[in-house]
């Protein structure tokens, strides 16, 4: 799952590079457009919602004033057109959808000609383009083009109305660049819908769902916006796509505050700060609701009252987040750097008029865009935090690991202690058991070690040691396992041999450690072990084991030492008494 995020994070920083360098080329890329400002380049009049387009003629223009009182009746917004491409008549109109029930264009030219092209909720036909825009191009006759109007019926209002008059072959190319500018967003917003999605499942992180959930918002945000629904589902065109896009907004910021809330542990930061910022998300995401089927003249100072509510929200968000920041939490940090170029988006185009800029794209594009990066930088922020935290529990995992096959190491010769001498033999006499196999535990104890230590010292006691621990290690393999018990004590247990074998087997032992060479250490003076062997068929567990080898190792202690005694014990009635195998004065 890191591996894979960690690659995801790379890709999509990529692509989100691209898609920054690509909105920057909207906004860097001349555009021969004339704005179309309502209050100001326009004439406007107003006609019952009976009247005829052929009315046009008749109607009586007003080119000072705002237009008012129109949303139960027909707006009519004229512009005079001229220039070269007027003249050609190379000329569109681009709308950018709005709250209305149709939409009218009419192009007039010199010679006394109008030629009509509409739209209608629900039914943009051919005319919409990406970037919630709609499309009327003029059509090509012989006289110049000399005016254009256009007639809203059931205009919500004339504010959210933008208009420009461009060349035919600059709106191909500004849709083309506005598609593929939306395209790159949402691409990138899926992804990190369905990684933060996947993330949220696999740590069973709140705020990683929550943040799943703005995600997917602002997806579907992006994608009823941008009307690329409308080539699967045409009938949404218009007043209900601008709706839903209004009510989804206003969630967006809603779940985008819970996610920030949640992300941070309450102890890092005030509660009344952290209950001021959730009051104004969840304020935000509520209003959206009557918002969005308001129609009338008080949109307007709606919008821009829920607009200042938004800047709070943000300034309590980032209050929240900055204070925890400096309290140390790492998840503070990456919402505060989220969080900061959304932030600098609202504030800018609430200074700065954006709306015509980025080939009409306008704010909503800058809002998309600063989505993106959102969601993308706390996916990568997300995917590190993950990484540091495996790390931290594989460097935890290996430490744990490390103490548990230290606990089961004796330190001085590197051999199993008792404990993990006990965890090794346990297999060996299951598979015993189930083989009806012969099991054996030596017991291996060192003549005389303490006068070795009295004489000699500790150390090169150690010495003598380690040496026979490395004589011993040699039997180690599938059938036999070895350790030290403690002190002069050494253990081997193993499986398959019984009888004549078992006592060869025991006598190499003895003759191994009695052939090891101390001469640096005690000098001439011989080191021999004395060794009690426990047979026993079928195999016992080990307890009993070593108890009857530990009876055979002090029958070879008081027999002289430097001896192997095997004591034999089978399901029989009778049990073998101990016998000497070898002897070595």
């Amino acid at each position: 799952m890191i591996a894979a995020g960690n690659l995801l994070a790379h890709l999509c920083g990529r692509l989100g590079m691209g898609f920054a360098l690509l909105v920057l080329g909207l906004w860097a890329l001349p555009a021969a457009a004339a704005i179309l400002d309502v209050d100001r380049d326009l004439c406007h009049a107003q006609s019952g919602l009976a009247a005829s387009d052929t009315a046009l003629p008749t109607l009586r223009f007003s080119c000072s004033g705002s237009p008012a009182g129109y949303q139960q009746a027909s707006l009519w917004l004229r512009a005079p057109i001229g220039g070269a491409d007027a003249a050609r008549g190379d000329a569109a109109l681009m709308v950018h959808q709005s709250r209305f029930d149709r939409l009218a264009v009419a192009f007039s030219y010199a010679d006394g000609t109008t030629r009509w092209q509409q739209v209608r909720a629900g039914d943009y036909g051919a005319h919409w383009r990406t970037g919630g825009q709609i499309l009327f191009e003029a059509p090509e006759r012989g006289a110049a083009l000399t005016a254009v109007t256009m007639r809203f019926d059931g205009l919500s209002s004339h504010r959210f109305v933008r208009a420009r008059i461009i060349p035919k072959a600059e709106a191909g190319m500004q849709a083309a660049g506005m598609a593929a500018a939306a395209g790159a967003a949402l691409t990138l917003l899926l992804v990190s819908c369905i990684y933060s999605l996947s993330l949220a499942f696999a740590v069973r992180r709140q705020y990683l769902a929550w943040q799943a959930a703005w995600s997917g918002t602002m997806l579907l945000w992006g994608a009823l916006w941008s009307q690329i629904h409308l080539a699967l589902i045409p009938g949404l065109a218009g007043t209900v796509t601008t709706q839903i896009c209004t009510f989804l907004s206003c969630l967006a910021i809603a779940l985008a505050t819970i996610s920030a809330a949640t992300a941070v542990d309450r102890g890092r930061a005030p509660k009344w700060l952290r209950t001021a910022a959730l009051v104004c998300g969840l304020g935000v995401g509520i209003a959206g609701i009557p918002l969005a089927l308001i129609r009338g003249e008080s949109l307007g100072p709606l919008a821009d009252i829920l607009g200042l509510v938004i800047i709070a929200d943000l300034l309590a968000v980032t209050a929240y987040v900055g204070w925890a920041w400096r309290r140390g939490s790492v998840e503070a940090r990456d919402f505060l750097a989220a969080w900061g170029l959304p932030m600098a988006v609202l504030a800018i185009i609430h200074i700065v008029d954006v709306e015509n800029g980025f080939w009409g794209g306008g704010s909503k594009l800058l809002v998309l865009a600063a989505a993106t990066w959102q969601a993308l930088w706390l996916a990568a922020a997300a995917t590190r935090r993950l990484a540091h935290l495996r790390i931290e529990r594989d460097h935890a995992r290996s430490a744990e690991a490390q103490a548990q096959q230290l606990a089961r190491r004796d330190p001085l010769t590197g051999l199993p202690n008792r404990r993990g001498f006990v965890e090794s033999v346990t297999p060996l006499l299951d598979r015993a058991r189930a083989d009806n196999l012969p099991a054996a535990l030596l017991l291996v104890d060192i003549d005389r070690f303490k006068s070795i230590n009295d004489i000699y010292g500790h150390d090169s006691g150690d010495v003598v040691l380690c040496g026979i621990a490395r004589r011993i290690e040699r039997w180690e393999g599938a059938m036999c396992t070895v350790a030290r018990l403690g002190g002069e004590e050494f253990g081997l247990l193993t499986i398959g041999m019984e009888g004549i074998i078992l006592g060869r087997f025991a006598e190499s032992v003895r003759r191994g450690i009695a052939a090891c060479d101390h001469s640096e250490t005690v000098g001439d003076r011989p080191v021999t072990a004395s060794v009690g062997v426990a047979e026993v068929r079928p195999a016992c567990d080990f307890q009993q084991l070593y108890r009857l080898a530990d009876e055979a190792l002090y029958d070879a202690k008081r027999g002289g030492r430097n001896k192997v005694v095997v004591q034999r014990h089978y399901d029989a009635p009778e049990r073998a008494a101990g016998r000497e195998v070898a002897i070595s004065n």
